[in-house]
C-alpha cells in the first residue's frame, strides 16, 4: 500500500481521525448509532476533525513536540 497518495476514495483524514472514527463506531446501542449512520457521515467527520485538531494542539502544548498528521511523525518544535 502506497501511503503518499490519497485512496481511491479520496479520505484525506490521518491516523487519529481514523482512529477516533472507529473506537466510535464500537460504541453500543443507541448512542452509537449516529456514528454507524452513513447519513450522518459527513456531519461527524466535521466534528471529529475538531476534535482530532484540540487533541493535537494539546498534545504539542503540553509536550513542545509537533504532530505529523500524515504519519503520526513527532518533532520537536522549531526542528
Amino acid at each position: 500500500m502506497n501511503n503518499s497518495s490519497a485512496p481511491a476514495g479520496g479520505d484525506n483524514r490521518d491516523y487519529l481521525d481514523k482512529a477516533l472514527d472507529a473506537a466510535q463506531k464500537k460504541i453500543p446501542g443507541k448512542a452509537g448509532d449516529r456514528f454507524r449512520d452513513p447519513n450522518s457521515a459527513q456531519k461527524n467527520r466535521a466534528m471529529n476533525e475538531k476534535i482530532t485538531d484540540f487533541m493535537r494542539k494539546q498534545f504539542e502544548k503540553i509536550t513542545g513536540l509537533s504532530m505529523d498528521s500524515n504519519h503520526f511523525g513527532l518533532q520537536e518544535e522549531g526542528a
